[in-house]
């Protein structure tokens, strides 16, 4: 038997011997006053004699993630995730069932504890603990509190364990609801409706996306989780709703790396009556305001690289991008054979599709964009990667799209939206031509959204920003997988369930360091 499998067993005796004494290892409900991060708070700076003369009386749940004892003295660290509070607990105050649950408590437990603020003569801020409740029983140990849990994989699939060992991976994610929070007010404020549209779809559409399929049996039906929401979205436009959006969860059938997540959130927004040039204006205003909101500054921290979000940002077309980072001579990106003769130079394997469009875009991924890390709107995409943006009238090879590109990666994408129907339908054509051709990410053909185009779409801009990537940059995350509390990973292996290694062993009643008294 491993120590882990000891330990386990050890405890389930705990339980049981509490169970025989009449303490509920699992009781229903337990009622609070407040929780131990919200006491610091709140009299975290008062003095032992303005304690007293308060005489302030708590109930305060929490896990336990310390004990410490010195003969009828018994300190715990009560934890939230956010802060923590110290049990100043006399075990001859206490009664019989309070006596019990002191005996048999291990880390890891949940307990509510009541009793008196006070000081102890080190200064720490505690609880003088009068009555103990279990309010749950930890069947297995937590990793070790000082060391924290630091494999990433356990992490990822843990991370239940991650958000008790580790305070500051909450914080990441309490940024981002902030940050949600703030899009959302930014776009009712300006009058966007919030909109929900379907996860489920007959026909992939709305980006060039390998999508994952799925069956309904009652209606015998083939079915596509959404790779993107906005042909339905745009539908709305068509239905009269000139403002609207959409936060969104997506769903890609591709490979996964440190910006990319089989499952992520985007947000959709679709504007009648302007063009990108509009949502260019938009995306300056929404971002630093955001990150003022949620950071208290336009500064960020990506890697070894301070990104200012202070606008204006650069504007740079797709060529112009390739010439200033690469140096790539706007000659050479005025032909596909031009394109093809550059890419053998640099040794960069061109796409299987050598039209003019795609092998610029190519060209541009593999040489420029991990060098955009300041803001910088690449505008004006080739008509080959974008099948639903509007003819640029300048350069018909063109489109009026930009991307977003910040730390490196694109993190908006916005376009003068197509609504001619005929032109549309003949996009998508070209889309199955690709498709039949061998690409898998090419659009197919949607008849009813040409058929609502027909029935007239007023022009408009449409953008989308990905938030998990939004988050990674306010929050210095150097992988999408820590801004998503549960990313995709591989099935676990029951060969290779964690030991006890890295787990506190039942003999060290905490963190030897931490105060006491």
């Amino acid at each position: 038997m491993s120590e882990l499998d000891e330990q386990i067993r050890h405890r389930r005796e705990k339980r049981d011997a509490l169970a025989e004494a009449g303490i509920r290892p699992y009781p229903t409900r337990f009622e609070l006053d407040l929780e131990p991060a919200d006491v610091h708070a709140r009299w975290g700076e008062k003095t032992a004699e303005e304690l007293e003369a308060e005489n302030v009386r708590l109930k305060v749940p929490g896990r336990v993630t310390a004990i410490r004892r010195h003969g009828k003295l018994v300190f715990v660290d009560l934890s939230d995730g956010r802060g923590r509070i110290q049990l100043f607990i006399r075990t001859n105050k206490l009664s019989d069932e309070g006596k019990t649950i002191v005996e048999h408590v291990d880390l890891g437990d949940i307990l509510g504890a009541e009793g008196a603020l006070m000081r102890t003569r080190m200064g720490e801020l505690s609880l003088m603990t009068e009555t103990l409740t279990l309010l749950s029983k930890a069947l297995r140990p937590l990793p070790e509190k000082w060391h924290g849990l630091t494999d990433v994989e356990a992490r990822y699939r843990q991370r239940y364990l991650d958000l008790v060992a580790n305070p500051e991976v909450r914080e990441t994610f309490e940024a981002r609801a902030r940050i949600i929070r703030g899009i959302r007010r930014f776009l009712d404020d300006k009058g966007f409706l919030e909109v929900e549209t379907p996860m489920m779809h007959s026909i992939p559409g709305g980006a060039t996306a390998k999508p994952f399929r799925t069956h309904h049996n009652a209606l015998d039906l083939e079915l596509f989780l959404r790779i993107a929401p906005e042909l339905f979205l745009k539908r709305l436009l068509v239905g009269g709703i000139p403002k609207v959006y959409e936060i969104n969860r997506n769903f890609r059938n591709e490979g996964v790396s440190f910006k990319h997540n089989p499952e992520f959130t985007m947000l959709e927004l679709y504007w009648a009556y302007v063009d990108y040039h509009d949502l260019i204006d938009l995306t300056e205003e929404l971002l630093p305001g955001l990150s003022e909101e949620v950071l208290g500054t336009t500064k960020l921290t990506w890697h070894d690289a301070e990104i200012d979000l202070t606008p204006p940002w650069p504007r740079l077309t797709m060529r112009e991008a390739l010439a200033e980072h690469s140096g790539v001579e706007a000659s050479v990106t005025d032909t596909a054979e031009a394109l093809l003769a550059e890419m053998e130079r640099r040794g960069v394997e061109p796409p299987p599709d050598r039209s003019y469009g795609k092998l610029l875009a190519h060209l541009f991924e593999e040489l420029v964009e991990d060098k955009l890390i300041q803001p910088t709107f690449l505008l004006d995409h080739p008509v080959e990667v974008s099948p639903l943006a509007k003819q640029s009238v300048e350069d018909p090879r063109f489109t009026e799209r930009f991307e977003l590109y910040i730390g490196g990666m694109e993190i908006a994408n916005a376009f003068s939206e197509l609504n001619d129907p005929d032109i549309q339908a003949e996009r998508f054509q070209q889309q199955i031509a690709a498709r039949e051709a061998g690409d898998e990410e090419a659009h197919v053909f949607d008849a009813d959204y040409v058929r609502a185009l027909e029935h007239g779409m007023p022009p408009a801009g449409g953008e989308g920003i990905g938030i998990d990537r939004l988050v990674m940059l306010f929050t210095g995350m150097s992988s999408i997988r820590d801004v998503i509390l549960f990313p995709l990973l591989r099935p676990e292996d029951p060969a290779e369930e964690p030991t006890e290694q890295g787990f506190e062993a039942e003999s060290a009643e905490g963190d030897p360091k931490a105060s006491s008294g």
